[in-house]
């Protein structure tokens, strides 16, 4: 985890995110107490725990955007999922523990990731070192030693082939003389082969460095996939040591493991061999430790839409999309042990953010044992005019300039004028209040209908500049504004 104060926290965040102070500065402050909390003395970093926040807002102010930022600037384990999706244990649907399963598999992803970089350049020689063998074998040395104008004098076939007569001559006549002729005679063409030999390969690897052979196809042999475990994980009737027994049952004696042959071009054959080979020189076990180490100490879960399973008590029968999964929630927050695919993992000191519009129901509408477990709160603002204008155009990856870019790959030129962001954001503005409330999103439905049509003119406007001014948003927008019924659905 990265050693960065809150100050350089927020305005890593303001890059990126516009307005929300007070949520930048929840999370910052969490974050920092994570990284404080690592410097402490054993004994005591374990009565430490995160101070989970709860998140409220509408939808579209930057939420979940916090969040992820917030990972990616750690470079710590992050997951977003929506709590919809789970019901009680014992219901049809996902269980909650399911949340860390993946936490694991993204944790797990990171750090291959990183192991994978720090053996890049080995497996690339390794890697290269295949592909010049495959390249090297009868069927292809020939066929490409020709295409590159390479000139044996005696093939490799013919040397074979008189040097095995030159044998059987020996082998009938019988005579010493004979077999010391023929012995004179199959040492040149021995020597000529190796010399022919080493011409090839050095040749053939010189071009395969120089990537002339990128679209020659080649047969290489690969390991077989492994998906069998994911696959039983999420069969909820078999156990772990019934799985060993299943994989043996599935395979006849022999079959298993054996790899398989697949033909493709070279430069699409080094980027499946440049990660196999990474993979024989990364140690699993190392990466299944840090991953869980990862998870437990600075694992982050985005849980959001939690307003929505928040209801009514029902009079008849369990509330298993509701109020039992806060009840389940609740020891995997506060701190519980999960069994994954890669062994047990600790949720003590997982940061867990939640975030919801709470547009019907209220925080406190929560039961009050999960209410206790999210003690901070934020509310986020909702977005002004000045805070889409600003959006348009000030964030690192803006929507301004990803059009920009998107059709400068064309030849065009986009320019955005002020008067003109201001138009846009006063039309997301109105369609906001108009109708659902629906945040920020609201200007990707405007931009793309602003420059709708210099997209699909793109190539015949190569080589000129298209200035979207107040004007310009006017003449798209104004009639859709104009009529209620009709920007309900455009817009």
């Amino acid at each position: 985890m990265k050693d960065l104060t809150p100050q350089e926290i927020v305005r890593e965040l303001d890059r990126y995110i516009v307005g929300q102070d007070r949520a930048k500065r929840a999370v910052a402050v969490a974050l920092r107490n994570r990284m404080r909390r690592m410097k402490l003395s054993e004994d005591l970093r374990a009565e430490v725990t995160p101070k989970n926040i709860l998140m409220i807002g509408p939808t579209g102010v930057g939420k979940t955007e916090i969040a992820r930022r917030m990972a990616k600037l750690v470079n710590a384990p992050f997951l977003k999922i929506e709590v919809t999706k789970f019901t009680q244990v014992g219901y049809v649907g996902r269980d909650v523990e399911s949340i860390i399963r993946d936490l694991m598999d993204a944790a797990v992803s990171l750090v291959q990731e990183e192991r994978e970089a720090e053996v890049q350049t080995q497996a690339e020689v390794k890697a290269q070192e295949r592909i010049l063998n495959y390249l090297l074998a009868p069927k292809n040395a020939r066929e490409i030693a020709a295409s590159l104008g390479l000139d044996e004098s005696e093939p490799v076939e013919a040397v074979a082939a008189s040097t095995s007569r030159a044998r059987r001559s020996t082998t009938v006549q019988g005579k010493t003389s004979a077999s010391a002729n023929g012995s004179a005679q199959t040492a040149p063409a021995r020597r000529e082969s190796a010399r022919a030999r080493a011409l090839r390969k050095k040749r053939i690897a010189e071009a395969l460095a120089n990537h002339q052979l990128e679209e020659r196809v080649i047969e290489i042999e690969v390991e077989p996939d492994d998906n069998l475990d994911s696959m039983l994980e999420y069969m909820t009737t078999i156990t772990p040591d019934d799985s060993g027994d299943m994989v043996h049952s599935f395979f006849t004696p022999g079959l298993g493991g054996r790899k398989r042959t697949r033909r493709m071009a070279v430069k699409d054959a080094r980027q499946l061999l440049v990660r196999e080979e990474a993979q024989k020189l990364i140690d699993t076990d190392q990466v299944v430790e840090e991953s869980i180490r990862r998870v437990e100490q600075n694992g982050i879960v985005f849980l959001d839409e939690i307003d929505k399973i928040v209801g009514s008590k029902l009079d008849v029968g369990p509330d298993v999309a509701g109020e039992g999964v806060q009840r389940d929630l609740l020891p995997i927050v506060e701190g519980a042990t999960v069994m994954t695919r890669y062994g047990a993992v600790r949720t003590d000191h997982i940061l867990w953010i939640a975030a919801g519009a709470f547009h019907k129901h209220k925080p406190a509408d929560l039961i009050p044992e999960l209410q206790g477990r999210f003690p901070l709160r934020v509310e986020l603002e909702p977005l002004s005019e000045a805070d889409f204008k600003a959006i348009l155009c000030q964030p690192a990856c803006a929507l301004t300039r990803q059009y920009q870019e998107l059709l400068a790959t064309e030849d065009v030129r986009l320019t955005f004028t002020d008067d003109g962001l201001d138009a846009m954001a006063r039309y997301a503005r109105q369609m906001n209040e108009r109708h659902e409330n629906i945040g920020a999103r609201r200007l990707h439905t405007i931009i793309e209908k602003v420059v709708e049509d210099v997209s699909f003119n793109a190539s015949d406007l190569a080589g000129q500049e298209v200035i979207i001014d107040a004007a310009f948003v006017q003449a798209r927008l104004g009639d859709i504004m104009a009529n209620e019924d009709l920007s309900k659905y455009i817009l």
